[in-house]
């Protein structure tokens, strides 16, 4: 069975830190680069991040570059997504996805996908 789960969500305040992981069962990640999305209430999805397999090319959205890093332990099936000098309008439910195909990273497809996690930043 494939499974994405995602942890690490909370509340903090503008200007702190969190860290995302997305665990992975071993068919679900070996090989595969995986993103990160996000969704805050009344809008679309949006693509904030993503990494390779290798972890040697990853990508950002302009609104987070330099601010949040996404890396991975192959070792340990694990995607993160560090998040650094939060903004209230970082607060969204995100969410894991496994990267499928040879499209672009920034828009997929990506095929499976964990159950989310909420991040709110207040101000």
């Amino acid at each position: 069975q494939v499974q994405l789960v995602e942890s690490g969500g909370g509340l903090v305040q503008a200007g702190g830190s969190l860290r995302l992981s997305c665990a992975a069962s071993g068919r679900t990640f070996n090989g595969y680069g995986i993103g990160w999305f996000r969704q805050a209430p009344g809008k679309e999805r949006e693509f904030v991040a993503a990494i390779t397999w290798s972890g040697v090319t990853t990508y950002y959205a302009d609104s987070v570059k330099g601010r949040f890093t996404i890396s991975r332990d192959n070792g340990k099936n694990t995607v993160y997504l560090q998040m650094n000098s939060l903004k209230p309008e970082d607060t969204a439910v995100y969410y894991c996805a496994r990267k499928s195909g040879t499209g672009s990273y920034y828009i997929g497809p990506y095929d499976y996908w964990g159950q989310g996690t909420q991040v709110t930043v207040s101000s």
